[in-house]
C-alpha cells in the first residue's frame, strides 16, 4: 500500500480502539480521547518511520503523552478506578464473594507502584510479548522481565496481606 492516506486509515482503523482503551485505563474519557488523537497525529507525522508491528510504538507514544499530563499518583489511582469499573460487569456466581475478592484485589493493586501495575497490564490485559512490552516501557527485554517478575511477587505479597487484614 503506497498511498499514505490509505496506510494511515488502515493503521487508525486497526489500532485506535487499543490506544483509546489504554488511555482510558489511565485518564478520564476526555483526556483519553485527546491523548489517542494526539498519538495518531504523531503517527501521521512519522508514518514512514513506523516500526512493525506498530501497536507497541503507538502505546509508547500514548504512554509518553499521558506522562506529560499527570503525576504518577494520580495515574495509578485512575487505573485502579478504571479496572474497578470494567470488572464490575463480569461478576457471576455468589456476588458477595466476588465483591470481597474484587475489593481485596483493588486494594492490593492500589498499593503497588505504577510501573508494577503497568508491566502486568501489558502482559495480561494487552497480551504483549516481553519484547513489545519492553519497547512500550522504554527498557530492555531483560529489565522488563525483571520488573514483571518483581511486580507479580509484590502483588502476591500485597494480596496475602489484604486477605489477612480482612480476616
Amino acid at each position: 500500500m503506497d498511498d499514505p492516506e490509505e496506510r494511515f486509515t488502515e493503521l487508525y482503523d486497526r489500532h485506535y480502539r487499543s490506544v483509546l482503551g489504554y488511555a482510558l485505563l489511565r485518564a478520564e474519557r476526555d483526556t483519553a480521547e485527546d491523548v489517542s488523537s494526539e498519538t495518531f497525529l504523531v503517527a501521521w507525522r512519522r508514518l514512514d518511520q513506523l516500526p512493525e508491528p506498530p501497536l507497541p510504538w503507538l502505546l509508547g507514544v500514548a504512554r509518553n503523552l499521558l506522562a506529560k499530563q499527570r503525576d504518577s499518583h494520580h495515574r495509578r489511582q485512575a487505573l485502579v478506578d478504571r479496572i474497578a469499573a470494567l470488572s464490575g460487569d463480569q461478576v457471576g456466581g455468589d456476588v458477595a464473594e466476588h465483591v470481597i475478592d474484587r475489593e481485596t484485589a483493588l486494594a492490593a493493586l492500589s498499593g503497588l507502584p505504577e510501573q508494577d501495575v503497568e508491566a502486568m497490564v501489558f502482559a495480561t490485559w494487552y497480551g504483549l510479548p516481553p519484547e513489545q512490552a519492553a519497547a512500550v516501557m522504554g527498557c530492555s527485554v531483560r529489565t522488563y522481565n525483571v520488573r514483571l517478575h518483581r511486580a507479580r511477587k509484590r502483588l502476591n505479597q500485597a494480596l496475602r496481606l489484604e486477605v489477612r487484614s480482612t480476616r
